[in-house]
């Protein structure tokens, strides 16, 4: 029987859980991508690079969609048990809500440990090869697009100007100016043409400018008088005119430029860079005191007022009078306060990043592990919830599940920040948000465990007597006529 229960659980929960994780992912990726829409649009990229974007973004959304999926999932699964009364037809049967939740805490269990996989082997990879190929799509030009009475540059060596632009696709020009700057002369070398019509040539590697009725104009300096210049105009009726295309291509950057980037570095890889740094923390600070030492010097005055100065570094000042040395010295100390304060300045801040990016490796290391455990921590607030609410569908589970999602999520951002920023330790930090909801997660198990009517309003009126205050318990307690 518990055999047959186990598969019945398990089915109601795989049909919710791939459903939200779909709707969950489309969410994310939506909103990933809105981030760089201005990166993309405008490009002509091709449905290729558009493809690989979409794929490898919605890799790296994948461990953060898994935790809002279970919970939301978990949530409809015992929700709709509770409302259809089989959970309460289980119970009878002399069943524990523990054993009731086994087998989807078992398969959570696995997501789990597959998502700490996942976050270790593939997220990095997809890491590089989505931010290696945005990182070129970034440094893409923009698609050709010559608009009416604007000087266009966007090909190399030449600046284009069309005053109209008619046909369907807007590729029969009027009023065409050409300006080619290969020879390096400025504007000395000018084409125009009454009318034209463009197009593609050789698989859109070329544009072709078919231009009719016009003329060249070049103006070359005369070698023999250096102020004049001789000056060419020749006609024509008809003349064709090739642009490469090769600046509107897609180039690719070597992957392996991107791989020391800390999202792209597994954990064993992420400790090295670690010890790295904080060695590096030590070194600097070593030299940082022994090379503060040679800015001070120690001066004492004897009973006569002479001043002697201690030797340091190997070499000694002679004996001065104290009336007589004063002011030197007093100024030789302010120029040495001086340059001391600049010193450690500089130092400082070189320090505190280096410490900065030891923190920034750190919560990786963290990451890969909190987000593993959120899994966890989900289901635990969301079936016992879910037998507590006894609502199943889209309504009520969702509510609940974007709040405690929202809670974890924004405890999680601060978390990182505080940890980041040295306000709180790095993996207390990374940590905070899944113990902030532990708790939670361990008094809805607590309630549902016990069949505690946690929405009802007795269990409020009987709240104060259970925590033992006098005050409150008058308030809610019911009159008695």
């Amino acid at each position: 029987m518990l055999k047959k229960l186990d598969k019945l659980i398990l089915k109601a929960f795989a049909g919710p859980f791939l459903l939200t994780f779909a709707v969950v992912q489309f969410i994310l990726l939506t909103h990933t991508l809105l981030k760089y829409l201005d990166d993309i649009i405008g490009k002509d990229l091709g449905t290729g690079v558009l493809l690989q974007l979409l794929f490898f973004f919605s890799v790296l959304i994948v461990p953060i969609s898994l935790p809002l999926a279970v919970l939301l999932s978990s949530l409809m699964t015992y929700g709709n048990l509770g409302e259809h009364h089989e959970l309460t037809a289980i119970k009878a049967s002399g069943i524990a809500l523990t054993r009731i939740l086994r087998p989807v805490m078992l398969l959570t269990l696995g997501l789990a440990v597959g998502a700490f996989w996942f976050n270790e082997t593939i997220v990095p990879r997809a890491n590089l090869k989505a931010y290696s190929l945005l990182w070129d799509v970034r440094q893409q030009k923009l698609a050709l697009d010559i608009r009416e009475g604007v000087f266009y540059n966007g090909i190399p060596g030449f600046t284009i100007k069309v005053d109209k632009k008619t046909g369907e696709n807007g590729d029969r020009l009027h009023g065409v100016m050409i300006y080619d700057h290969t020879q390096k002369s400025g504007n000395a070398t000018v084409m125009l043409a009454d009318s034209g019509r463009m197009f593609t040539r050789f698989n859109g590697g070329y544009l072709g400018l078919e231009l009719f009725h016009g003329h060249n104009y070049v103006e070359q300096p005369d070698a023999q008088d250096r102020a004049g210049a001789t000056f060419i105009r020749q006609g024509f009726d008809h003349n064709l005119v090739t642009f490469s295309l090769a600046s509107f291509d897609l180039g690719r950057t070597k992957e392996e430029l991107f791989k020391e980037n800390r999202m792209m570095l597994n954990i064993p890889q992420l400790k090295r860079s670690t010890d790295s740094v904080q060695k590096k923390m030590r070194v600097e600070h070593r030299q940082l005191l022994r090379q503060t030492n040679t800015y001070y010097s120690f001066l004492r005055f004897d009973t006569t007022g002479q001043a002697v100065k201690r030797k340091v570094e190997g070499w000694q000042v002679p004996v001065a009078r104290l009336s007589a040395t004063t002011t030197p010295i007093l100024q030789q100390a302010i120029n040495r306060a001086s340059n001391v304060r600049e010193f450690t300045r500089l130092n400082a801040e070189r320090l505190i990043e280096l410490a900065r990016n030891s923190a920034l490796y750190r919560i990786e290391v963290y990451r890969k592990y909190s987000q593993s455990v959120a899994v966890l921590l989900m289901f635990l607030i969301g079936a016992p919830l879910g037998s507590i609410i006894k609502k199943g569908g889209l309504g009520v589970p969702i509510l609940v599940s974007i709040l405690f999602f929202i809670i974890y999520y924004v405890v999680s951002i601060m978390g990182e920040k505080y940890g980041r920023e040295f306000v709180m330790p790095v993996g207390l930090g990374m940590w905070l948000s899944n113990l902030v909801l532990l708790p939670a997660g361990l008094f809805f198990l607590y309630q549902a465990y016990n069949d505690s009517g946690l929405l009802e309003l007795d269990f409020w009126r009987q709240l104060p007597r259970r925590l033992g205050i006098p005050g409150l318990r008058k308030i809610t307690e019911p009159a008695v006529e």
